[in-house]
């Protein structure tokens, strides 16, 4: 791939820059900090923004000149935070309306029976999160360890499964498997290619010019609608491979 051609990256949160719910390290930060002096950068991810500066941005070693190229897309695109004089400020925000969270949250009190889902015997933290823009279903709740997780769902099929009845039960929504074991639900049509053509309409980047990377580009997955999009995407395994990526862009750039 010419990367000279690409004038932004967009990453994937967890499993791409960082583990689950776990800060970058500094490898990591250094490199995107690398980054910004020669391409834009963009975070489309499912976690809060809150989560976003505990993850993310408080890894970074600040500096306007190049924060004013990185954009934030929380909760899977539904909002999207930009830095401008010297603060986050938001752009837009798709909150969901408390009839619509109460249909959603039903849905998946009847989903996860159909499924055949057993609630573990240990509980870390919510099983249901209103994320505002968004619900999150985590099967081992929301501040499980990363083994944990991991070892709850290694190859999706037990969300595969859960998302094909919430797909029957809430049609008008949009439902996506994000993270390691958890499923994200927005309004229709609004997912991480909604984000893609918001940062298109923004700041007129076309298509040819973005670059995704992502571990759950698989269909069904929440990155997959970046890729139908027609937006150039890498498949990445982890943080790891993604260093891998970024070291050779800004190599390709210098």
């Amino acid at each position: 791939m010419d990367y000279s051609l690409k004038r932004i990256v967009i990453a994937d949160l967890d499993g791409t820059l960082a583990p689950s719910k776990s800060k970058m390290d500094p490898e990591m930060s250094k490199l995107i900090i690398d980054l910004l002096e020669y391409k834009d950068f963009a975070v489309i991810s499912g976690g809060r923004f809150e989560q976003f500066e505990k993850q993310f941005v408080s890894g970074l070693e600040k500096s306007p000149k190049r924060f004013s190229r990185l954009y934030l897309l929380p909760t899977c695109a539904t909002a999207f935070y930009r830095f401008e004089s010297g603060e986050w400020r938001k752009v837009y925000s798709e909150d969901l309306q408390k009839d619509e969270k109460s249909r959603i949250i039903n849905a998946f009190g009847v989903a996860l029976k159909q499924a055949g889902y057993s609630k573990p015997e240990k509980i870390y933290g919510d099983i249901l999160e209103d994320r505002g823009t968004q619900i999150t279903f985590s099967a081992n709740g929301q501040q499980a360890p990363l083994e944990v997780k991991t070892a709850w769902d290694p190859t999706a099929e037990k969300r595969l499964r859960i998302k094909s009845c919430l797909d029957k039960l809430i049609p008008e929504f949009e439902v996506r498997i994000g993270g390691t074991n958890s499923i994200d639900v927005t309004k229709k049509g609004i997912d991480k290619a909604y984000g893609i053509r918001k940062i298109e309409g923004y700041f007129g980047y076309k298509i040819s010019e973005m670059l995704f990377l992502g571990d759950a580009l698989f269909e069904g997955g929440n990155d997959y609608p970046v890729k139908t999009a027609g937006v150039d995407c890498i498949q990445v395994s982890g943080p790891e491979d993604t260093k891998k990526v970024l070291k050779s862009i800004i190599e390709s750039s210098r």
